[in-house]
């Protein structure tokens, strides 16, 4: 096994890797290195031949022209990276174990950066009973297939990352016949039956799908025949390497817990991107990297890293917020989720029985849509009190 040192260690090549990468190289951070697993660099926009990307979103800019801009901007401000190249476990705080086909090293750095996305939960996560069989799908599976996967698909899930999918599944010859979602409403393609309050309750097939069970929330159920499914929208952070590394995790995003400035509880451990929340946009996550490139810069340099203020906690029906404790007042907009569909919410934020901030937003909240609050009312928390609550009125 080889050892060597770096300055700034990023584990993921997607758009928040790459994006801190281009920052803290061009500002001279010393070597910054990133490692990919897989053996392209660019993250899942390669995989999504849709227009939007970019900020603000581009209708012509699509994913793997994104992918490469952002590849080009970390490579031209000087960061190295390596694709292909797995990081493994953890040889200390700030060392980590990785294997390639050049064989196992050992990297030490002054900055380590976690920015290893997220991942959809497949149909076993999901509890959802049956035998094995072929044509069952995550979106991302879905997207890296080279070979039509199928005659005629079912999508659980209603979400714009679904609808992307089932667009890409009719250019290829493969009919969707209904799009499912356990919410109230979603929004399905022209001409493609919306079912919503459903679930998949089993799959049917053995060496093939030939149809999925659904039950309705009004105790309706019955059968959708079908060669494949897609389970979509249930992303969660690829957090296996903070869990072995000891990095605390937020209960509510399942990510490593940050304060606004993307510093994990362990000194010298920055997380960005969907590695901290889940499926976010792909500008939202570059966003992120850049955002939390002062910070580590100012890590290089000797600033003292914070202990932990008040945690960030929300109440049903809210689901998670990041950032998730404040060891200063927030910069940037924070994130909130819901676990369901809102309309026109009004948002309060309490301090030890204290009313801190409330505002009404005149809009309808999503479950796969985040809600940006502004930041300002974090001046407000007391560093020395108890968690901060935020929950719906």
């Amino acid at each position: 096994m080889t050892n060597r040192t770096v300055d700034v260690l990023v584990i993921g090549a997607g758009p928040a890797g790459l994006a801190l990468a281009a920052r803290t190289a061009r500002a001279g951070a010393g070597r910054v290195e990133v490692l990919e697993r897989d053996e392209e660099p660019g993250g899942v926009p390669r995989h999504c031949h849709h227009g939007g990307f970019g900020s603000p979103p581009l209708p012509w800019l699509h994913g793997p022209e994104y992918a490469r801009r952002a590849v080009a901007a970390a490579l031209d401000a000087g960061a190295a990276l390596r694709t292909g190249v797995s990081a493994t476990g953890w040889a200390g705080p700030l060392t980590l174990e990785t294997t390639s086909p050049a064989g196992l090293e050992r990297i030490t750095a002054r900055a380590v950066v976690l920015a290893t996305g997220a991942r959809e939960r497949p149909r076993s996560a999901r509890l959802v009973p049956g035998t094995r069989p072929a044509g069952v799908l995550t979106t991302g599976e879905l997207q890296r297939s080279v070979h039509p996967v199928g005659r005629r698909a079912v999508f659980v899930g209603a979400e714009p990352v679904a609808r992307h999918a089932a667009r890409l599944l009719h250019r290829s010859g493969t009919r969707v016949a209904a799009m499912l979602t356990e919410h109230p409403r979603g929004t399905a393609l022209p001409g493609v039956p919306l079912l919503t309050r459903t679930t998949v309750t089993a799959l049917h097939g053995r060496g093939r799908l030939t149809g999925v069970a659904v039950r309705h929330q009004d105790g309706r159920s019955g059968v959708i025949a079908c060669d494949t499914v897609v389970f979509t929208g249930d992303w969660i952070p690829d957090h296996e390497l903070a869990r072995r590394g000891g990095i605390t995790l937020d209960p509510g995003t399942r990510g490593p817990s940050v304060d606004p400035a993307f510093r994990t509880t362990t000194p010298g451990v920055f997380a960005v991107g969907n590695a901290l929340h889940g499926a976010e946009p792909a500008a939202t996550a570059a966003a992120e990297g850049t955002a939390a490139a002062p910070a580590v810069l100012a890590h290089l340099t000797g600033t003292p890293w914070p202990t932990p203020g008040p945690a960030l906690q929300v109440r049903a029906p809210l689901s998670w917020l990041t950032p998730n404790h404040l060891t200063d007042p927030a910069a940037g907009p924070l994130l909130l989720r819901a676990a369901g569909p809102l309309t026109a919410p009004s948002i309060r934020a309490h301090q030890d029985g204290h009313l801190l901030w409330h505002h009404h937003f005149p809009t309808r909240l999503a479950p796969h849509r985040s809600l940006r609050l502004p930041p300002g009312w974090t001046t407000r928390v007391d560093r020395e009190g108890g968690p901060v609550i935020l929950s719906v009125s």
